[in-house]
């Protein structure tokens, strides 16, 4: 939605193609420069930052509605989509918005039984994705973008800072057990690439050795044949994930590095 028109259909038709009460939020995790980040949207009027949702279509599968709104909002398809919670307890989820809040902030005239100033749950998936290839798409609600480091995530709108803790928590406790690596690296990498990798989402150190030895050990990488050059007399070689191997330990439970 990127027009008046358009804007103004779906606040007044929009419950009938759409679930009321109910919302997708997802948590898209990146990593650059050393850094695990999450995409945030900068809202129009309301000063702050959220994450970038959407809702359910009445008769669509509700992963098919999730992987929608996150090529819409990325430009990706083929995405490692998680869903992790279900929220509805914070005091932005309890209570229905007014008519009034609306038209001070977007400039947009509701009825006061309006669907979009209902209570809505909201329900979070998180998304793992190669931050170089993301092309945002912001809309009418929205001016701009930033990938944010997790650890200088600000104050969210629609109390969604919940949905953030909640999302990192579970990629942490997930990480020996889904595809997080090759999701969020590129497809050639340096075994330190991938070491910091696992220390910024866990939030430790690792022996950085022994964590190269028991993945090349298991067969989860493979040495190419290929060096980067990053300076004078240093051009590590590069890797690349055995995928049926790196998925068959984690269903075995066998990639744990620490």
């Amino acid at each position: 939605m990127n027009t008046l028109e358009e804007v103004n259909d779906f606040v007044r038709n929009g419950h009938h193609e759409y679930l009321a009460h109910v919302s997708i939020d997802p948590v898209i995790f990146g990593y650059h420069q050393q850094q695990l980040k999450i995409l945030l949207l900068k809202w129009k009027g309301l000063e702050g930052w959220g994450l970038p949702g959407g809702f359910i279509k009445r008769r669509e599968p509700l992963s098919q509605a999730a992987y929608r709104i996150l090529q819409d909002k990325t430009s990706l398809s083929n995405l490692f989509l998680q869903q992790f919670h279900i929220f509805g307890d914070s005091p932005y989820r309890v209570r229905e918005r007014s008519a009034q809040e609306f038209k001070e902030k977007f400039n947009l005239n509701l009825d006061d039984c309006n669907w979009l100033l209902q209570r809505t749950l909201s329900i979070g998936y998180f998304a793992l994705v190669d931050f170089s290839k993301v092309t945002v798409q912001t809309d009418f609600f929205t001016e701009d973008y930033h990938w944010w480091d997790v650890r200088e995530i600000p104050t969210l709108l629609f109390d969604q800072n919940e949905v953030v803790d909640k999302a990192l928590l579970t990629l942490r406790l997930q990480i020996y057990h889904q595809p997080i690596g090759y999701n969020l690296l590129p497809e050639k990498f340096t075994l330190p690439e991938i070491h910091t990798l696992y220390e910024t989402i866990l939030g430790k150190e690792l022996d950085q050795r022994n964590f190269a030895k028991k993945l090349i050990a298991l067969g989860l990488v493979r040495k190419l044949n290929e060096q980067r050059s990053i300076g004078a007399h240093r051009s590590p070689f590069l890797y690349q994930f055995e995928k049926e191997n790196y998925e068959n330990a984690l269903q075995a439970g066998v990639v744990h590095t620490y």
